[in-house]
């Protein structure tokens, strides 16, 4: 009989939902290298590392790309409840998953390889929060063992992941990724000066 050591289940949260407020519409449609930012952020999903992956968004056609791409995609009808609430949703499918990776949709210049190597390294460190960063500050995404889905199940409004890390601090490692692949865009001015420098 095989003594075959059992891969952790894994699972990957796309948080899609957020009003964007500093945008000043629907910054998800945007286009970066003629494609919007979340399909950037579904193509960076290394899904083949993954068991499940679900994306949470209050956009129809988000859902509807989800699909295409063969994610679960989850509405949330009230994104003015903050990111907790979109965390929340997400997590609530995968609470038996050893670790969840949580993803934000505005990183248009992140790879899946970086990504996939962020989740091998954290199989080597099946304990530990493990964030992308660059020249040791962290970024997103990140990644968080099962221990740590309480916490992030009673985060409330505003308060992300970055509530429970700072909490956590001994227990975060950073993997390292080029600089530019930590680039968000959160206002119309970083997206114009982000697709002026490629």
């Amino acid at each position: 009989m095989e003594n075959k050591e059992e891969k952790p289940k894994l699972g990957c949260v796309v948080m899609a939902a957020g009003n964007a407020s500093r945008f000043g519409e629907n910054k998800l449609a945007a286009k970066v290298r003629g494609k919007s930012l979340v399909q950037h952020a579904l193509e960076a999903v290394p899904a083949d590392k993954l068991d499940a992956v679900a994306v949470v968004t209050q956009y129809p056609e988000v859902l509807d790309l989800a699909e295409t791409f063969g994610f679960s995609g989850i509405y949330n009808p009230h994104p003015d409840w903050g990111i907790s609430h979109t965390i929340r949703l997400g997590l609530m499918p995968l609470l038996d998953f050893d670790a969840v990776l949580f993803q934000v949709s505005d990183q248009p210049l992140l790879c899946r390889e970086s990504v996939r190597d962020l989740v091998n390294f954290y199989l080597e460190h099946p304990d530990k929060i493990i964030g992308l960063g660059h020249d040791g500050v962290r970024g997103t995404p990140c990644l968080f063992p099962r221990r740590f889905f309480p916490e992030l199940l009673e985060l409330t409004e505003d308060h992300g992941g970055n509530t429970v890390i700072r909490r956590h601090e001994e227990d975060l490692l950073i993997f390292e990724a080029p600089k530019q692949e930590l680039t968000d865009v959160d206002t119309p001015k970083a997206l114009e000066e982000l697709t002026q420098a490629l």
